[in-house]
């Protein structure tokens, strides 16, 4: 898949700085949507692993807010729900 077809979602890391994602996919877990992105700069097609990051979104108005896990339960819940989903297919 080329790298330009993913949406790029820019945020602000934990120390101030503009970070720019790669949005993969967006997964509902208990009523809940979450997304999994990766760095803008990283390499989809390549076969060495990836860092993804994976963030609660919660809709304010017309936009969407990428909130942190905080919270090792519901980052496990997320994680153990997305490994099952994909062994399926």
């Amino acid at each position: 898949m080329d790298n330009s077809e993913f949406e790029i979602i820019k945020t602000i890391g934990e120390e101030g700085e503009e970070i720019e994602l790669k949005l993969l996919d967006i997964v509902t877990v208990n009523d809940v949507d979450y997304a999994l992105l990766l760095p803008a700069d990283a390499d989809v097609d390549n076969d060495d692993e990836c860092e993804i990051v994976l963030m609660r979104l919660k809709q304010d108005d017309s936009e969407y807010i990428f909130e942190t896990i905080e919270n090792d339960e519901e980052f496990e819940l997320v994680s153990q729900a997305i490994i099952e989903d994909d062994s399926e297919e």
